[in-house]
């Protein structure tokens, strides 16, 4: 409940258009400063939660380990362990492409769906809480890679989950 409650306070934070991204190039220690705030780390750890429930947990937990493991010891990037999951992966999803569209953009997309007869719909677009005149700038372009799971009524709600990576700004 307390991170939940955490997570949320980051949401309402990061809705705003006066946000930051999670990552981005730094040409000052003030900006590194600015960077690592309480929205970075739930923000974070809430993007961590988002694709280890996508990708399974041992799946995620396994890409961890190659990631500990071949970077023991030295820096890393966040690019090595996305590289990491897609060793893992095989290949199956490109991980770093995914996961930069969450990390670059500030704030997060709202998606919509609709149900037309046995046609669903989603569509995405950036979520704004408030405009801020003074922090104003045009988010059209945002597009998130966003790992959908749902289930339909033909499962037994214990091994039927289905996966949809919703990459462009709508589909089926």
């Amino acid at each position: 409940e307390d991170f939940l409650n955490l997570i949320f306070k980051a949401m309402m934070k990061d809705s705003l258009n006066s946000s930051h991204p999670v990552s981005s190039a730094v040409q000052s220690s003030e900006q590194i400063e600015e960077m690592f705030d309480a929205l970075s780390y739930i923000k974070g750890a809430s993007l961590l939660l988002m694709l280890k429930h996508y990708l399974t947990k041992d799946v995620f937990q396994a890409g961890i380990e190659v990631y500990l493991h071949n970077h023991n010891y030295r820096t890393a990037r966040s690019d090595d362990l996305w590289d990491s999951m897609n060793e893992i992966t095989n290949g199956t999803l490109d991980v770093k492409k995914m996961m930069k569209t969450w990390i670059v953009h500030k704030g997060f997309p709202l998606v919509t769906v609709v149900r037309k007869g046995k046609i669903i719909s989603v569509q995405q677009e950036k979520f704004l809480y408030r405009v801020e005149p003074e922090n104003w700038t045009s988010d059209a372009s945002y597009l998130w890679h966003i790992p959908l799971t749902y289930i339909t009524n033909r499962c037994n709600f214990t091994h039927c989950t289905n996966a949809y990576l919703l990459d462009q700004k709508s589909g089926m």
